[in-house]
């Protein structure tokens, strides 16, 4: 079996405000390679010991940038598709063939991406994961696994 090669995805969380969400999250981009972003505010001090806990010793081997704000965070990534994941999405994001360098965007927990930033233009598509009639929404660390391998599941994985 061919080993696998980094995912070729960047995740962005704008002003996440659960520390083992973006631990989880830290430790998900040391195993994929994919590259994890965060703008803030945050929610929580990058020290703190449950996101440490939560990253455990995989936290030293993700690729993780910590930008000031979501505009710094644009400033650094585009140009590149960015893909807004929103619970109030109509398109499934299997619906995409993902490019290398195309950016994930997950909004803080307790609300989601705001109206502005789903409408900014730097925007590319606002995508959902599907869940069952009634439901609220995933995990924000769940939610971007999911679409993280997916994204490299397109990929081959990196064997092809």
């Amino acid at each position: 079996m061919t080993e696998p090669t980094p995912c070729p995805i960047r995740v962005l969380f704008d002003r996440p405000c659960i520390p083992n969400n973006t631990g989880a999250t830290m430790r998900l981009s040391a195993i994929t390679g994919c590259e994890f972003h965060v703008a803030g505010p945050l929610g929580f001090d990058l020290d703190d010991t449950k996101l440490r806990r939560a990253g455990l010793d995989y936290r030293d081997q993700a690729k993780f940038y910590a930008h000031q704000n979501l505009d710094e965070a644009y400033a650094a990534l585009l140009p590149a598709r960015v893909f807004a994941f929103s619970a109030r999405a109509s398109r499934p994001f299997t619906d995409v063939r993902f490019q290398s360098g195309d950016v994930l965007l997950f909004g803080p927990e307790p609300t989601g991406l705001a109206p502005e930033v789903l409408a900014d233009s730097r925007t590319t598509d606002i995508l959902q994961l599907p869940m069952l009639p009634g439901s609220r929404s995933l995990n924000l660390a769940s939610t971007a696994a999911v679409a993280v391998y997916e994204v490299w599941r397109q990929f081959g994985y990196g064997t092809r």
